[in-house]
């Protein structure tokens, strides 16, 4: 029987903000991210969307006793979609493959009512940049839509459940990449 794994292309790809063990890098070809709202949160979050001309980097990592539970309550909000043709990864022996993704007919465009987090985006670029590099941080911006989202500066509050820490070097990444791609930042009121 094959091990379960799952796909992280958020948040998921910072180790800090879960346990799940064997965590190994990977690329999803045939995805892209987005940034969407959906009326099960009140803020705007990213899924992964269908996209045969992307291939996006991530980190699998595995799912112990195929128990979904844990990370099912974490990802509510998603479904979980089989992709395991679709990964690739340094592993050797038999593996399924699943992302968590946003249902096409409850995804909104991000609003002011529903913005991105400042404090969630460190969350995810931090990740990347500890398991990629600058050049891996870099690609994430690349491929993912939606950085004309209004986006809240939370981090003298930080409403993202598993924000963390950034390093002033993390923080300065963040906000120079924001600003190269004229990212709106709204303060918080």
């Amino acid at each position: 029987m094959a091990d379960p794994y799952f796909f992280g292309y958020g948040s998921l790809v910072n180790l800090a903000t879960h346990d799940f063990p064997d965590p190994h890098p990977a690329r999803l070809k045939g995805w892209r991210r987005a940034w969407r709202h959906t009326d099960l949160r009140p803020v705007a979050f990213l899924t992964a969307v269908p996209d045969p001309d992307c291939e996006i980097e991530g980190m699998i990592a595995h799912v112990p006793k195929n128990d979904w539970a844990a990370l099912d309550e974490r990802e509510w909000a998603y479904d979980r979609v089989p992709t395991t043709q679709s990964v690739t990864h340094p592993l050797t022996h038999d593996v399924e493959i699943a992302v968590y993704a946003v249902p096409r007919d409850r995804q909104n465009d991000p609003t002011n009512r529903h913005p991105l987090l400042l404090s969630y985006i460190d969350v995810v670029v931090q990740g990347y940049l500890r398991a990629f590099g600058e050049g891996g941080a870099d690609r994430f911006f690349a491929t993912t839509d939606g950085w004309d989202a209004p986006i809240l500066n939370d981090r003298a509050e930080p409403r993202y459940p598993r924000h963390q820490q950034l390093k002033p070097t993390e923080t300065h990444f963040v906000d120079d990449r924001l600003k190269r791609l004229s990212a709106p930042i709204v303060q918080t009121a």
